[in-house]
């Protein structure tokens, strides 16, 4: 299990911990995580340790995601679960999200009931790259409609979810794949969306096609937010398990809760009094934000090892 926390000027502080094990049953040609046909099995009750020692932390935000397990009969859904379950009894007001993989191959839609049904607040997945270039990206038994159906799956299953979704440039795809992209989570009904820059691992890994200016990327955030979404993250460094939508989705979860137990009338909800607090618009990464840490990243990563952790 490893994890990775922030706190945010916002006081959310924010964690995100992988369980089942640090070895994918997979190979996408863009991640960084070891892998291996038959990795160790997880200890019988890691979700109970993991939830317990999750629970401890000063946090209010949790992402809980792991690699791919194709060895495992449900693929994890049900290891997922418990740790939600475990975490919402020890502390119900910890918000999780689960970033899962497809389950394709073994538990399937059932797999993302599992997790959906669990008492989690946001539930990921990625679609990784455009249609077109799925088969050049991703391992051959992850597939552009099989995550779609995920997505639409877990909404299915629980309404009262935030979906997310996330997308890395940089592969070759082209600006009407990448919209056409953005409109297919839409209709699946993702309102959460983020565009990061693939950086290369190492040299046995895909190269990157092209390195985008900022200026694309504050591009395509104001296009996702013309298309509906909730909120859109769009940047270089931005990743799946970006912290500032955590605060985004924080608010969401918020509001929706207040609307169910009827604290906010129609008109409040519709246009918020003077002095209230409204939803924090999307984040744009600015080069003054972000020059420092990206020249840190691309060292670390030009002298990085290959068998270390794919970055979330």
């Amino acid at each position: 299990t490893c994890t990775r926390g922030w706190s945010s000027k916002k006081g959310a502080a924010t964690a995100t911990i992988m369980v089942l094990g640090d070895t994918c049953t997979r190979g996408c040609r863009f991640c960084n995580v070891k892998t291996s046909r038959a990795p160790a099995l997880p200890a019988d009750d890691e979700p109970e340790k993991t939830a317990e020692a999750i629970a401890s932390w000063e946090v209010d935000y949790v992402v809980i995601t792991s690699v791919d397990r194709d060895d495992i009969p449900d693929g994890g859904a049900s290891h997922y679960a418990r740790v939600v379950r475990r975490v919402k009894e020890l502390k119900p007001s910890m918000r999780l999200e689960c970033l899962t993989p497809d389950f394709n191959g073994t538990s399937g839609l059932d797999g993302v009931a599992t997790v959906a049904s669990a008492g989690l607040d946001v539930y990921a997945h990625n679609i990784e790259t455009v249609e077109r270039l799925q088969g050049s990206v991703r391992d051959r038994r992850a597939g552009y409609r099989e995550s779609i159906g995920v997505l639409e799956h877990a909404r299915s299953v629980n309404p009262s979810l935030v979906t997310k979704t996330s997308i890395i440039l940089g592969f070759g795809e082209r600006d009407d794949e990448i919209r056409q992209t953005m409109r297919d989570m839409r209709d699946a009904g993702v309102e959460i969306f983020t565009l990061g820059q693939y950086l290369r691992p190492s040299r046995r890994h895909m190269k990157v096609a092209r390195m985008l200016p900022p200026e694309e990327y504050d591009y395509w955030q104001r296009e996702g937010m013309a298309m509906g979404f909730k909120y859109v993250a769009s940047g270089p460094l931005v990743r799946s398990s970006y912290k500032a939508g955590e605060v985004f989705m924080e608010a969401i979860l918020r509001e929706r809760e207040a609307a169910q137990h009827g604290s906010r009338s129609g008109a409040e909800a519709a246009s918020p009094s003077d002095g209230a607090s409204s939803l924090p618009l999307s984040g744009v990464w600015t080069p003054q934000q972000g020059e420092e840490r990206a020249a840190r990243v691309l060292a670390s990563l030009a002298d990085s090892r290959p068998e270390g952790a794919c970055p979330l």
